[in-house]
């Protein structure tokens, strides 16, 4: 099990959450994406997408990933900005640079180790 995989806890889902044993990752994660030069930290997942119609339009058809996949929250950066990206599972990777993440609110979430990962500060458990 993973140790910052809340999905994977033992603890019983309730009756209406769908499945999301599915997800690779898990919250506090860094990733990278696929296809463009972004990484990140992951601060939530979708078990579907669960964004808007006009966000998944825009996205060019041949690009469109299917939707029934767990979809990640990151905390995201390149080389020249900050900012928030909702990412589809097949367009992640691991990102086992060791590099950390200097996006603004990661500090406001999740609390760095030496070993390079993220995890929740208490008061943001459940």
């Amino acid at each position: 099990m993973h140790p910052l995989d809340p999905f994977k806890s033992g603890n019983p889902l309730p009756a209406n959450t769908p499945d999301i044993l599915d997800a690779r990752f898990a919250i506090g994660d860094v990733v990278r994406h696929r296809i463009f030069d972004f990484r990140g930290v992951i601060y939530d997942i979708d078990p579907v997408f669960a964004n808007s119609d006009e966000w998944y339009d825009a996205i060019p058809q041949d690009l469109q990933p299917p939707k029934d996949q767990p979809f990640y929250h990151l905390f995201a950066e390149n080389t020249d900005s900050s900012y928030v990206a909702y990412v589809s599972q097949q367009n992640l990777l691991p990102d086992d640079s060791g590099e950390p993440i200097s996006h603004p609110d990661v500090a406001r979430l999740f609390q760095a180790t030496e070993s390079g990962q993220y995890l929740l500060h208490g008061i943001h458990r459940h």
